[in-house]
């Protein structure tokens, strides 16, 4: 029996007990995302039992994760997000919604935060090329973004051009 690869750097991921569920939910939302394994516990530990799904192989976008069901005492911040680069206003939609639709919530600035409380910026190119290109021209698009919730990318493009 050979032993699958494991990467060298994995961003593991501490769930109360809904690995899977968030798992399954990022590889059916997002492209190139998969559930690549599921490990249950061998034995019991402080946040469930034996046989109980501890830890859950899936990628989001490609980027190796590890969700780790380790109970209740670690919950997720906004020190960690993950930023979703989007080309068009319907791709900003279908992430957007697709994360409130299945109980997340919106905060500011293309912030919005899933219902296992792991918090998203759905960002779109011409935001991120406006922070780039400095000046007047970044000014009047952050000013722009300051008002948004979910980015509106006409919005952003026609502050862009004063």
């Amino acid at each position: 029996m050979t032993t699958p690869r494991i990467p060298k750097n994995t961003i593991c991921l501490w769930f109360d007990k809904d690995a899977l569920d968030a798992a399954r939910f990022y590889a059916a939302t997002f492209p190139d995302s998969e559930v690549r394994a599921v490990h249950p516990a061998p034995g019991d530990y402080p946040s469930g039992h034996k046989g109980d799904v501890l830890t859950v192989e899936f990628t989001v976008f490609g980027i190796p994760c590890l969700g780790l069901n380790g109970g209740p005492d670690f919950p997720h911040t906004e020190a960690f997000s993950f930023q979703v680069a989007t080309d068009t206003q319907e791709e900003t939609d279908r992430y957007w919604n697709a994360i409130l639709d299945n109980g997340g919530r919106e905060s500011a600035c293309g912030w919005c935060k899933d219902r296992w409380g792991l918090n998203w910026q759905i960002t779109p190119r011409p935001l991120t090329e406006a922070m780039i290109a400095g000046g007047a021209e970044a000014e009047r698009a952050f000013a722009a973004m300051m008002q948004m919730r979910k980015i509106d990318i006409a919005t952003i493009e026609a502050a862009r051009r004063g």
